[in-house]
């Protein structure tokens, strides 16, 4: 059962602003977006940053990968230059601060659990545990439609994910569906599985609700594509054009 928001503005602030950063999440909150999906890995230190690339030279000027740096260094560097000269000087996120900030504002998180190579279990085990921290009084109540919910494509984040905070909810993530799907979300007790729409036909879509899951799709930039997809039973999906879709288009 999908109980969470219906429509995601990707990475913060989809196409009108960088991505995975705060400026990114306040220009998806003037959309009147309260609920999000981001992408969190872990730098040298073991400090989650909120960073989608496990390099840098896209959204964050430098050479190097991710882990070649602390996370303070890497808070200090450029995130928003790449995208426009109205966003110089924007820094990667910490996740704590990312989350506080959301939380505080109510925004809905669907947190990509995105680890550098090799450091998948590592990653999946301490997102979840600073999650669970951050929402402890919302697991122990119960509220899990105001908790975060942990996505990834990476079956051995989800497991140390579902070991370390075991009662946060989480979603397995894939491209085009695998056959053995059913049994890679059984096997982390994801309560929903993420799949590319691209890849989806609609007796996919009817399978995957059948067997008690719910269903999310990534990333949908088309209003006539979105409408096909809630027809099908798709539960929620996120999208970049938050100027075409709007946070209440799947309520309308």
């Amino acid at each position: 059962m999908w109980r969470y928001p219906k429509v995601l503005a990707h990475r913060g602030g989809g196409t009108l602003a960088p991505e995975n950063t705060f400026a990114g999440l306040r220009r998806g909150m003037r959309a009147g977006f309260r609920a999000i999906e981001y992408d969190v890995m872990l730098a040298r230190d073991g400090v989650p940053i909120v960073m989608h690339d496990p390099w840098l030279g896209r959204t964050v000027a430098g050479s190097g990968k991710i882990c070649d740096y602390d996370a303070l260094e890497l808070a200090g560097m450029d995130a928003g230059a790449w995208f426009g000269r109205a966003y110089e000087g924007e820094p990667v996120p910490l996740f704590v601060e990312f989350a506080q900030y959301c939380k505080v504002h109510g925004v809905w998180m669907n947190i990509e659990i995105k680890p550098v190579p090799g450091h998948d279990t590592e990653t999946g085990a301490t997102v979840a545990r600073m999650a669970a921290a951050l929402f402890a009084e919302e697991l122990a109540a119960g509220q899990l439609e105001r908790a975060p919910l942990l996505s990834s494509f990476s079956q051995a984040a989800l497991e140390a994910a579902r070991e370390a905070a075991p009662r946060l909810p989480r979603a397995c993530l894939m491209d085009a569906l695998p056959p053995d799907w059913e049994r890679r979300a059984g096997a982390v007790d994801a309560v929903a599985v993420h799949v590319n729409h691209r890849h989806l036909a609609p007796g996919q879509a009817a399978e995957i609700k059948a067997a008690g899951f719910g269903l999310f799709c990534y990333t949908v930039n088309d209003p006539g594509r979105a409408r096909e997809l809630l027809g099908w039973g798709v539960d929620a999906f996120c999208t970049d054009r938050i100027d075409l879709i709007g946070a209440e288009f799947a309520e309308a």
